[in-house]
């Protein structure tokens, strides 16, 4: 019964079908639902049932909704039902039932709330995948993060997540790239290069890389032609790249499964590259043909030519315009490459593939959710998750420039000052396609108008109780075992039975963000769930009955223990999903 809402719901179901009204017919019941009431005030769950089957039954909602709250009054656990407006039901649940609840919470421990969904089903989370040309920049950081804690979601709900990263190492950048480095290391055995030209990267984080050729090579490449020395510093400088971002990446607590090279996809081998048995699929579909594109309108789409040129037919899987698949010199298209890397991904196994992209590229969405339709014929699916910009600021002034970089402000760098806990919390602390104010000052702020601190001292606060406890009443058995034989029923404040039904939330939170891919969801749960917690502590402070311990009532004491150690477990297990540590102890 680790769901208390999906629990309810199967039960109202079965009601909905015991119906006198409902007898022989085939009712779609996936609409309704139990969630919690809008207003607290109106009971502890609420259901639509009513609402969404009136019009099978062609019934009145409100008359479905007596004869539903009639059946849900006989049930044990319910102590009150009401109907409301045209036919909303509302439910009070027993006490006890919600005394129970903690028991199972605790006897669940870190695993509560989990693995309920995925049932092992195959995902693969693309994200960050950034051209490997620098440092990772503050738009890179919110990508990461959202992807990573998104894996995480999925991991905990029960799905087999595996977690990559594209690099881009067959385009145009790299050649620049090559062309920045090849400059540094010219610096590094003495040279005077001036000013860094145009189109080159002119940041710092390149003299390493040019003192490591230089180191390497000594003056050898000055004496080659650029056609001899590109492909050696192009390796050199992907290789650089890579172990930089990683180690970025790493100070951010992300760390992926898989590294995916572009350039995989068009090596050659006996039955041709990656991309070319892609196209073949694709061709033996019927979904490839040659003809011309239309006239752009406004800014020219990405890959257009004026000529018959071979097409990918994706308007006859949901796209709104056809993707060329060839460009004019017989290369493939950067939208080809996508097919390869797309079936390479349908190959693997993987019954949904994850990207999670820049606003830059919404352009992207219908494509690609187009693309994964036709490659697996519709088994597998392709969903695109986009970030906005993230706006750095400190005590409300623009933050705007980098030594290091040359011209952004680094991941690194912002991890480096605020942490790596602040930096992911408030990461997700807006939904991924909401714009991302980040204020340096207000993240290290000690205060709840800063909610990682808010959140991870809730968490150190109980263990500040739980020592408490031992210090004051060493006799008392407070082990895990033990609190999971504490009477419950004892808790009867009314703010101890509305944290236990916050933390009954926790799996319908797990499910409904898994689902829906919104790991954002979680950040704001476990404020709500802290904020619960500081308050009925506060309220001992002004009520001494209410506090978490009472030298003189030991049974109560220990029920108030395994009330906030359930917490601590939530909290615990929900900054572990976002990616950030639970404290013990914060000064």
């Amino acid at each position: 019964m680790s769901n208390v809402f999906a629990t309810f719901e199967h039960r109202i179901k079965k009601f909905v079908q015991q119906l006198d009204v409902a007898v022989d017919i085939d009712l779609d019941l996936s609409r309704v639902t139990v969630e919690p009431p809008r207003d607290p005030a109106h009971g502890h769950l609420a259901t639509n049932a009513a609402m969404v089957l009136a019009k099978p039954l062609k019934q009145n909602p409100r008359a479905i909704a007596d004869q539903l709250a009639e059946k849900l009054l006989a049930d044990d656990d319910v102590a009150n039902v009401s109907v409301a407006g045209p036919g909303f039901i509302n439910l009070v649940l027993q006490d006890e039932f919600w005394t129970r609840h903690l028991n199972d919470i605790l006897a669940q421990g870190a695993t509560y709330g989990g693995g309920a969904t995925g049932q092992g089903v195959k995902v693969n989370v693309e994200y960050v995948s950034a051209n490997p040309t620098g440092p990772m920049h503050v738009g890179h950081c919110r990508g990461a993060v959202v992807g990573d804690a998104l894996a995480n979601l999925l991991a905990f709900a029960g799905f087999d997540v595996v977690r990559e990263y594209y690099t881009n190492d067959a385009g145009g950048q790299i050649e620049v790239l090559a062309q920045s480095a090849f400059l540094r290391y010219r610096e590094a055995l003495g040279q005077e290069i001036g000013k860094i030209p145009e189109g080159l990267y002119p940041g710092d984080y390149l003299v390493p890389l040019g003192q490591q050729l230089a180191q390497e090579h000594g003056e050898s490449l000055l004496a080659m032609d650029e056609e001899t020395w590109l492909p050696m510093v192009k390796d050199a400088s992907i290789v650089a790249m890579m172990d930089l971002i990683r180690a970025d990446l790493a100070a951010l607590g992300v760390h992926h499964d898989v590294f995916f090279s572009e350039r995989s996809l068009h090596a050659e081998s006996k039955d041709g590259s990656l991309i070319e048995k892609a196209v073949k699929r694709l061709t033996d579909l019927n979904l490839v043909y040659k003809g011309t594109l239309p006239p752009p309108k406004g800014v020219a789409p990405e890959d257009w030519e004026d000529r018959e040129q071979l097409l990918f037919r994706s308007t006859d899987v949901g796209d709104d315009m056809d993707r060329a698949l060839v460009k004019s010199n017989g290369d493939y298209t950067y939208f080809a490459a996508d097919v390869g890397y797309f079936q390479d991904k349908f190959d693997r196994g993987f019954k949904e593939m994850i990207f999670i992209l820049g606003a830059d590229h919404s352009g992207y969405v219908k494509r690609m959710e187009a693309l994964g339709r036709a490659i697996s014929s519709g088994s597998s699916k392709a969903t695109i998750r986009l970030c906005q910009l993230v706006k750095l600021f400190r005590d409300g002034q623009p933050v705007k420039m980098s030594k290091r970089s040359g011209d952004f402000i680094t991941l690194r760098e912002v991890v480096d000052e605020v942490g790596r806990d602040a930096v992911r919390f408030m990461m997700l602390y807006r939904k991924n396609d909401a714009p991302l104010d980040f204020d340096f000052a207000k993240v290290t702020e000690q205060s709840k108008d800063n909610p990682v601190f808010y959140v991870q001292y809730a968490h150190a606060r109980v263990h500040s109780v739980m020592r408490q406890a031992a210090r004051d009443m060493g006799d008392l058995d407070i082990s895990t075992a033990a609190l999971g034989r504490a009477d419950m029923t004892l808790l009867c404040d009314e703010g101890e039975t509305g944290i236990i039904r916050k933390m009954a939330e926790y799996p319908r939170l797990i499910d409904a963000a898994a689902a829906s891919h919104e790991p954002h969801r979680l950040a704001f749960y476990l404020y709500e769930l802290a904020s619960l917690l500081h308050a009925q502590w506060n309220r001992g402070r002004d009520l001494p009955n209410l506090r978490f311990i009472h030298q003189e009532n030991a049974p109560l004491t220990l029920a108030r223990l395994a009330l906030v150690h359930a917490v601590s477990t939530i909290l615990a297990s929900g900054l572990g999903i976002i990616g950030a540590d639970a404290p013990e102890e914060m000064r």
